[in-house]
């Protein structure tokens, strides 16, 4: 979701002059795109302003470099920024971001100072993306789109609903816009985004609401588009229709995110996550059977308030059931106005850190033999970019897997059938098949 909202602040800065440099040196303006998620990214916000101000102190004497705070850091803590880097001309949130415009005429207007003082963090009724550009032609072959913003959930660890505010769809003609706009500037993947993308419930303009299962099927009637992924889901809203894509619509790559944060329901309700490890093992069983090629990938948070070994074990239970071929796993960390950060039984710091290093050494043996598993497959391959060896590109294959091949240079952006002759743990080694081999 950064990555699109820090592509979509570059379109909105492109018709005001404004152009990509290669690092803060010579910038005019330096804009932090910020995440709240973990407590390290709000100090590292910190020490990153604190090197911008020696920058724009040593070059700038004028004071007509501009430094600003975005995302959900500037959201949650905008006054705190402005209290402790006054130097900080702008601080915004992530729904903001399309008053770009008129927040730099103001701190144009304001000339001269430590800091201009602009703080735009409120949720506005309207909705940006009303007032963003077109999208300006994506880097590569593959896009993200974002159709849904913010969370109802709560669940007591998430600093989300409070920063990215209540849940929103953009309307289905807004998305397939969107998404004809992206194929015709050449991208043949897209990825559709949300806080809770599979909550998407979007307007379509004759009195009724599309769900996702819809709106993907809508979408691979896109001439060109090749592949449709979505992320993140919540396993709640996982319905029939939307299991029934997986099994009818081709475009839909076989490899879904669902974070399950936990194993044991003690924890999960904890945590308020609104599902039962019961539940979340009946939902995977119905996209397996929709979809028997599929392959998952999750979320877990260790160490979470009141949890024991049991509670542990439980997780890497559910792992071993699920078999998850990549994942994110963290230490669980407090974060302020969250329930979860004034819950009792808070686990010691080096008890959590041995269970994710077991927890991580599980997945991580996981994912080696599913990668050990492709050799001797032939999957289709998303070729991307040149490789680091000459005659070498790397793409990506159905699961997110890194793929490096020696092949044509034409090659670059289509999609072909591979080969998998070698694995690694974080990526797979492929050669042409005959078929492609002769049309190189």
């Amino acid at each position: 979701m950064n990555v699109y909202d820090s592509a979509r602040m570059e379109d909105v800065l492109k018709p005001l002059g404004y152009e990509m440099t290669d690092g803060p040196d010579q910038a005019n303006m330096v804009i932090l795109n910020t995440c709240h998620i973990r407590e390290k990214a709000s100090e590292k916000v910190y020490s990153e302003l604190g090197r911008l101000k020696n920058i724009k102190k040593v070059r700038d004497e004028n004071n007509e470099m501009i430094i600003a705070v975005a995302g959900c850091v500037a959201q949650a803590e905008g006054e705190e920024i402005s209290r402790r880097a006054p130097y900080v001309d702008m601080v915004f949130g992530p729904q903001s971001y399309h008053n770009l415009p008129e927040m730099i005429a103001k701190a144009h207007r304001a000339g001269d100072g430590k800091g201009r003082g602009i703080l735009m963090t409120e949720f506005p009724a309207e909705d940006k993306f009303d007032h963003l550009p077109d999208p300006v032609k994506p880097e590569g072959y593959s896009a993200f789109l974002s159709i849904q913003e913010g969370c109802d959930k709560f669940c007591t660890y998430c600093v989300v609903p409070y920063t990215r505010g209540a849940e929103y769809s953009r309307p289905t003609a807004h998305v397939l816009k969107e998404a004809r706009q992206l194929v015709e500037q050449g991208a043949l993947e897209i990825t559709l985004l949300g806080q809770n993308v599979n909550a998407y419930h979007g307007d379509d303009g004759q009195g009724g609401e599309w769900s996702l299962g819809r709106l993907i099927r809508e979408l691979a009637e896109i001439d060109g588009l090749e592949r449709i992924r979505y992320t993140t889901s919540y396993p709640a809203e996982v319905d029939d229709d939307l299991i029934s894509a997986h099994a009818e619509v081709p475009q839909l790559m076989p490899y879904l995110h669902l974070p399950v944060q936990a194993g044991s329901n003690r924890v999960l309700a904890a945590m308020n996550r609104n599902h039962t490890r019961e539940q979340y093992l009946e939902i995977i069983a119905k996209l397996k059977a929709a979809r028997p090629d599929l392959a998952l990938s999750s979320d877990f948070i260790v160490g979470f308030p009141g949890e024991n070994d049991r509670d542990f074990e439980d997780t890497l239970d559910i792992i071993r059931q699920v078999g998850f071929i990549q994942a994110f796993s963290f230490v669980y960390s407090a974060r302020p106005g969250t329930p979860a950060a004034t819950m009792d039984l808070q686990v010691e710091k080096a008890v959590a850190n041995e269970r994710l290093q077991i927890l991580q050494k599980l997945l991580g043996d996981i994912q080696t033999d599913f990668n050990q598993s492709c050799i001797g497959k032939e999957f289709p391959i998303l070729l991307e970019r040149e490789g680091r060896n000459p005659g070498q590109l790397v793409g990506r294959s159905p699961y997110m897997q890194p793929v490096h091949v020696d092949a044509p240079l034409d090659f670059v952006g289509q999609i072909h059938d591979l080969k998998i002759v070698s694995a690694r743990p974080n990526s797979l080694g492929a050669q042409l098949v005959d078929g492609e081999r002769k049309r190189a």
